[in-house]
């Protein structure tokens, strides 16, 4: 996949679509509460993406049945909604949602939790998001690609969490996944240097147990190997001349 720099027009519109993005996830995390679907908060995510006159980035792309991806507990990534599985208190759910607006996309996942959760998954929660900035200190002009992999590697690292290898961050832009890859575990390369104009969707998937992760029969979701919590943050990033510019935050 190539790596593209974007003009001024494309950022800004990537903007936009990170603007909405914000407010998308805003607006699922309010809904939130025990006792709903998985398929109840896909709808309000979709509904507010529609309402903005946006598109969801992932409904379809590749098969994919639902605008967002819900994972609940030991689902690592792609959890497709669902109105029989419904979120009981306790839980802990990753949202992973694209909102594509005249034709630029943006990409952003959160973990939340579902009323009163355990310490651990609290810690697991915040480590997760913390692994995301201290990657995006080194997401500079002159830097190098992989300095972001190990940051977030190193941080995971020093409360013995599983890194997922099997899954990784991604260039986007006009289509939601483009190059470069963006892994979140140490690389023996430092790979590419970062330039401005430069659009990421970095996105750490840590689990509380080790790494391994195995595919559920739908052939979408996730999940951890050895059962333990799994933990998803996601942003899309602009690589700009000095500090990275956040797109999908408010």
């Amino acid at each position: 996949m190539a790596v593209t720099i974007k003009s001024a027009r494309e950022i800004e519109l990537m903007r936009e679509a990170g603007k909405i993005l914000a407010v998308v996830h805003d607006e699922m995390a309010k809904a939130l509460r025990p006792g709903m679907s998985t398929m109840d908060i896909n709808r309000v995510g979709e509904q507010v993406i529609r309402d903005f006159g946006c598109t969801p980035s992932f409904l379809n792309y590749n098969g994919y049945p639902a605008a967002i991806c819900v994972s609940v507990n030991n689902e690592v990534v792609h959890g497709i909604p669902s109105k029989k599985h419904k979120l009981r208190e306790g839980d802990i759910v990753s949202l992973d949602a694209g909102v594509c607006y005249k034709g630029y996309h943006s990409d952003a996942a959160r973990t939340l939790a579902v009323g009163e959760i355990s310490s651990g998954a609290k810690q697991l929660i915040e480590v997760t998001r913390q692994c995301f900035f201290e990657g995006i200190r080194y997401a500079k002009a002159g830097n190098y690609l992989h300095q972001i992999s190990a940051a977030v590697n190193a941080y995971a690292d020093r409360y013995r969490y599983g890194v997922v290898r099997e899954l990784v961050g991604h260039g986007i832009g006009s289509s939601v996944h483009e190059g470069p890859e963006v892994p979140n575990f140490r690389q023996r390369r430092r790979g590419i240097r970062l330039i401005p104009g430069m659009t990421l969707a970095v996105e750490p998937m840590i689990n509380m147990g080790k790494r391994d992760v195995e595919w559920l029969d739908d052939q979408w979701t996730v999940v951890t190997a050895d059962g333990s919590l799994s933990a998803h943050y996601e942003n899309t990033i602009l690589i700009t001349d000095g500090d990275p510019e956040i797109l999908s935050m408010r």
